[in-house]
């Protein structure tokens, strides 16, 4: 209880402040609803309220605050809104619904997953290779970090056009995508734990006539995973926003992405939120497993 204590202190102010700044941002709209309801709002009518600074509006009418809490298209909905919203679209409708967050949550995870293990894979390999080939390491290391300053929102939808243009469309496209922001970080991360064992450890595996084989899987292998799974963590979370990007131009009206542009599209701001916090709910899961199976690893090898 008492790790947990300053966990809900922080959340409870952060929520605080979240319905705090729900009045001045919403609190036009619900003077706006009076009005046209028949209520007086303001002494001087339509024109002074909008050259007014919304937090002035506020503070002068504090009779108002509780509809900026209530709104039906707010500009930011409020705390127990956005609950409702994930709660109805995950308890009250089919999981095989397209209204359903558990339904465009799939479709999301399954590309991050397959676009992670694509990704993943790809950086461990392009790691080891570095490390044992002083070619690599001058040509693809260059090159690995090059292709990290292309940004993805510009060339997600060219890889979009030209896979559809040889007849691969849906979830690969999306993977290779997802691929692309997640195996940069594996690179690097498998890259610096292969890298990690000391001259002496080397010395001595040599010392012991241990081949480069015998030396990478009994030294630079197991030192390598801490290093491995905490760019894993990393690589997760980036797949999943590859996959996110990937689903705006392509999700087809399927997947968290494809949930946030239609939202964005419509005014729907509390549809917005909801997938907003379903995608870092997505990404604390996929997170906390890779923590879990780090744990289990390293435990069984010693090193926790």
């Amino acid at each position: 209880m008492r790790r947990l204590a300053p966990v809900l202190v922080v959340v409870a102010v952060l929520v605080g402040l979240w319905y705090l700044a729900c009045v001045p941002m919403n609190i036009k709209l619900g003077l706006s609803m009076a009005e046209r309801q028949g209520a007086v709002v303001h002494p001087e009518g339509n024109a002074a309220r909008r050259d007014m600074p919304a937090v002035a509006l506020a503070i002068g009418n504090p009779a108002y605050w509780g509809q900026s809490w209530s709104q039906q298209k707010p500009r930011l909905p409020a705390p127990h809104q956005v609950v409702n919203e994930l709660w109805k679209t995950t308890m009250q409708v089919a999981p095989t619904s397209k209204r359903s967050l558990v339904f465009h949550g799939w479709v999301t995870l399954s590309a991050t997953g397959l676009g992670f293990l694509i990704g993943s894979t790809m950086g461990i390999l392009l790691a080891i290779g570095i490390v044992h080939s002083r070619a690599m390491d001058m040509s693809v290391m260059p090159w690995a970090i090059a292709s990290q300053t292309i940004p993805i929102l510009a060339i997600a939808p060219m890889i979009i056009v030209v896979l559809a243009s040889v007849g691969l469309q849906g979830l690969v496209p999306k993977a290779l995508i997802s691929a692309y922001l997640s195996f940069f970080p594996v690179v690097v991360g498998m890259v610096k734990g292969l890298r990690s064992p000391s001259p002496m450890d080397l010395d001595l595996m040599r010392t012991w006539s241990a081949t480069r084989t015998q030396t990478f899987a009994k030294l630079r292998m197991p030192a390598s995973a801490p290093y491995l799974f905490a760019s894993l963590k990393i690589g997760v979370a980036s797949s999943l926003v590859g996959t996110i990007v990937a689903e705006l131009p392509a999700g087809g009206g399927q997947g968290l992405g494809a949930r946030l542009l239609s939202g964005s599209y419509y005014g729907q701001t509390v549809q917005i939120w909801a997938a907003l916090f379903a995608t870092a709910i997505l990404a604390a899961g996929l997170v906390s497993l890779i923590g879990a199976i780090e744990r289990n690893v390293l435990k069984r090898m010693g090193l926790a």
